[in-house]
């Protein structure tokens, strides 16, 4: 079970056919994936520099490792070959960000992947022939500026606030084809809110008013991962951010180690030993110091929430602001393992015990009910969706809470059932499936993952109406 996915407290024991359990999701179903890869425009156009499918080599490496870090899944990993795998990632991410789902690495997809071009270098021959004498004239040298990016994640303005941060906004609002009212005055205020709600609203993004990571993306203010330092670049050079999937543990010893203990050491943590690449005490000791500061919870672990925090993994693709379970309970990353011959697990099963609250994990509407009268894989369960059409699926629950039904508006926190394992399982457990935009299924763990809550036991307080 994954160290960073997993989180058992009381010592949950669960069956070992875990594995096995969870809801799958038919081709054909209402609330399926439908894993078809989406084709790509044919007036898409490849940015210079960038790789085109079937490309293999180091610049391939460097789009396959920005994917990832941006929290999408990709079948095999940075493998250096633009595959049927990558286009898939590539369009997903696009419909994420809200951009135009081609599978194809654009200009403004390589802008928000910051991703550099290869080596434009090109040194043509001329030859010119005068009395039997050849003349060689070499092209100049050309190459691709790199992106500057105005803001960071860290320096993202908020409401009230003024200064040059918000003048960068605002006209990247501007650029965008929107008027920001009361002009470009470098003060944050209704004006501004009202624009960045537009704004999220043209492009597909939650509608909240508020610049947050993905709408600063999009905006091209801030870039979601770091860029190469070079064109040609190996995978290790593309290593600044972790693998969310396999963060490090103690006992650990390598360059993943040494990033963590960097990172906390430029947070002001000290790391006995400095950064040595061991994970031992030190550096069990300093995350608990840094996990305290900045009022994690407090494991001495590298969990999802602290790698997020510290700038080493991408903040996930979907945002929520509330785990989904209450505790205690645990999970673990089974994206896409086998159910029966032909189907694969499309979501993340949270095990906690039967009648567990389960909480909306975001703001939205109640769009659809399932019970197990008439749905025998996914039992008793409800899909609620978020303004710009992200819906989340979950399935098995025990009951539905009173007064949920198609239409309500629920906010996040709010109880919408009660764990079970109705439908296709034996285990009482919440699936749960993320759907970007209403389409296909992303891996949910990191989602729940970033605001995981399995210790927590006290039922969340009654969200103001």
């Amino acid at each position: 079970m994954s160290h960073n996915h997993s989180h058992f407290v009381n010592r949950i024991i669960v069956a070992t056919a875990v594995v096995a359990i969870g809801l799958v999701m038919a081709p054909t179903g209402a609330h399926a994936s439908t894993g078809v890869l989406a084709s790509s425009s044919a007036t898409a156009k490849t940015a210079p520099g960038q790789p085109v499918f079937g490309d293999k080599g180091p610049h391939v490496v460097a789009v396959q490792t920005a994917i990832m870090r941006n929290g999408f899944t990709l079948t095999g990993g940075a493998t250096g070959v633009f595959n049927k795998a990558t286009k898939r990632a590539l369009t997903s991410f696009q419909k994420v960000v809200g951009l135009k789902a081609t599978g194809v690495v654009d200009t403004a997809t390589a802008k928000v992947l910051k991703v550099a071009a290869a080596s434009t270098t090109t040194v043509q021959a001329t030859t010119t022939t005068v009395a039997e004498t050849t003349t060689t004239v070499a092209a100049p040298t050309t190459t691709t500026p790199a992106i500057v990016y105005p803001l960071t994640t860290s320096t993202l303005p908020v409401r009230g606030a003024k200064g040059d941060a918000v003048v960068a906004l605002q006209k990247a609002l501007k650029a965008a084809g929107l008027d920001v009212k009361g002009g470009i005055d470098g003060a944050f205020g209704s004006g501004t809110t009202s624009t960045i709600s537009l704004f999220q609203t043209n492009k597909g993004l939650t509608v909240t008013g508020v610049l947050d990571i993905p709408t600063a993306v999009a905006l091209a203010l801030v870039a979601p991962i770091a860029a190469p330092a070079a064109a040609a670049v190996s995978v290790a050079s593309t290593s600044s951010l972790l693998n969310p999937s396999s963060l490090p543990v103690r006992g650990n010893r390598g360059d993943s180690v040494r990033t963590l203990q960097n990172a906390l050491i430029k947070a002001g943590i000290e790391v006995k030993g400095g950064a040595d690449g061991v994970f031992g005490g030190a550096t069990f000791v300093a995350l608990q110091k840094y996990q305290t500061v900045n009022a994690l919870t407090v494991t001495g672990t590298l969990t999802t929430q602290t790698a997020v925090k510290l700038g080493l993994v991408a903040p996930p693709a979907v945002a929520i602001s509330v785990f989904p379970v209450q505790g205690p309970c645990s999970y673990e990353n089974t994206w896409h393992a086998p159910r029966g011959t032909d189907r694969k697990h499309l979501g993340v099963d949270i095990l906690a015990k039967e009648g567990n609250l389960v909480y909306a994990v975001a703001d939205g509407t109640i769009t659809k009910l399932y019970t197990v009268g008439t749905d025998k894989l996914a039992g008793n369960g409800v899909r609620l969706t978020m303004p710009d059409g992200t819906y989340f699926f979950y399935g098995h629950m025990q009951k539905i809470a009173d007064g949920i039904t198609v239409g309500t508006k629920v906010k996040a926190g709010q109880v919408v059932g009660y764990n079970g394992k109705t439908g296709a399982t034996n285990t009482p457990h919440l699936h749960i499936e993320v759907h970007p935009l209403g389409g296909a299924a992303i891996d949910p763990t990191p989602i729940m993952a970033a605001v995981d809550a399995c210790s927590v036991t006290t039922p969340l307080p009654v969200p103001a109406a």
